[in-house]
């Protein structure tokens, strides 16, 4: 699900028909739902996805790109890469390229920020030598290359779209010192500031930082950092450490170091912001509140979620159909989606 800064949204919907008697009679069909702006209710439009068999698995993805734009992209490994834009919210496909042509100085309003491989592309089946920051445009959902991105190593991560303050993100390592550091622009990737994080000190024997996650609240900036944890019991989306930043992202303070024992552990999307010195960690259990800017956690809440961000705020994607929206991470409007109408998507 995408959702635009103006309300509308798009979703990518797969409803699966099987035959117990004859599976190879099954299919799955893929389809679009759309919200327009100031709508009450999603509606079903064209999609320009085969139906594919439910052996295969769904292999493709949906990015909003602004009001009544997205990019469908499907294909990968073994199947052929594809991707089709629409400008007119769904109600119309054209077959777009997806590879990476030329460069664009600065970020559009409505753009996503994404990676890829440094050419020469490696041989099928290999990974990149190296990556760069790569601007997928709101106007023909074309690729283009960011002219002047902050230098992060080879394996720069940046998040996909702008923060409310209207601030770009990337995380990475420094060249030089190696440590782990963040970087942001004000305007949209013209120039970048960067700041190093107090991260936890290298554990011999486990993996490097996964990566960083940044949300801008009201009074201060959260970055949640990935990693492998030391001792403790094994956990999927480990989160080795909360970083805070009242300067607007310039220096940072780590708030929380994950042990063997307490709570959180783990980070489900983004933290969430409030004001104040208040900040939500969701994690694979249950989401845990502080009030002291990420020193001590209390439990929130029952249930998981996953949180990220979208054109309307902070998007939480609960079990099966539920999902809430929230602009200042205290607030939370909730909605269901695809539960159980005959048609999933639509209602």
């Amino acid at each position: 699900m995408g959702l635009a800064p103006d309300g509308s949204g798009m979703v990518l919907l797969v409803q699966c028909v099987t035959d117990r008697a004859r599976p190879g009679n099954g299919f799955c069909r893929q389809q679009v739902a759309a919200l327009d702006r100031g709508a009450r209710s999603w509606v079903l439009r064209s999609s320009p996805l085969p139906e594919i068999p439910p052996s295969r698995g769904v292999t493709a993805g949906l990015t909003v790109l602004g009001p009544g734009r997205a990019l469908i992209e499907d294909g990968g490994g073994e199947e052929p890469e594809r991707t089709w834009f629409t400008a007119d919210g769904g109600r119309g496909w054209r077959a777009v390229d997806r590879r990476t042509v030329g460069t664009t100085p600065a970020i559009p309003a409505g753009a996503v920020l994404t990676t890829a491989c440094v050419p020469p592309s490696p041989a099928p089946g290999s990974e990149c030598a190296r990556e760069r920051i790569i601007v997928i445009s709101p106007e023909d959902g074309r690729r283009r290359a960011l002219a002047r991105p902050p230098r992060l190593g080879d394996r720069p991560r940046p998040a996909a779209v702008a923060e409310p303050d209207g601030s770009w993100w990337v995380s990475g390592r420094d060249p030089v010192s190696g440590r782990d550091v963040l970087a942001f622009s004000r305007d949209g990737g013209r120039s970048w500031t960067t700041g190093r994080l107090p991260s936890p000190p290298a554990i011999a024997g486990l993996p490097p930082l996964r990566g960083v996650e940044v949300a801008v609240g009201p009074d201060a900036v959260y970055a949640a950092e990935s990693g492998e944890l030391e001792g403790g019991e094994p956990v999927k989306n480990p989160m080795r450490a909360l970083h805070r930043s009242l300067d607007g992202g310039r220096t940072w303070t780590r708030m929380w170091t994950t042990g063997p024992e307490g709570e959180p552990r783990t980070v489900t999307g983004l933290p969430v912001p409030g004001p104040g010195a208040r900040v939500t960690v969701y994690g694979e259990r249950a989401p845990y509140e502080s009030v002291d800017g990420g020193r001590t956690f209390r439990p929130a809440a029952a249930g998981t979620s996953w949180i990220r961000r979208t054109g309307v705020g902070l998007l939480r994607e609960g079990d099966r159909c539920q999902y809430a929206t929230s602009r200042d991470g205290v607030r939370w409007s909730e909605f269901a989606l695809a539960c159980e109408d005959p048609v999933p998507g639509v209602g």
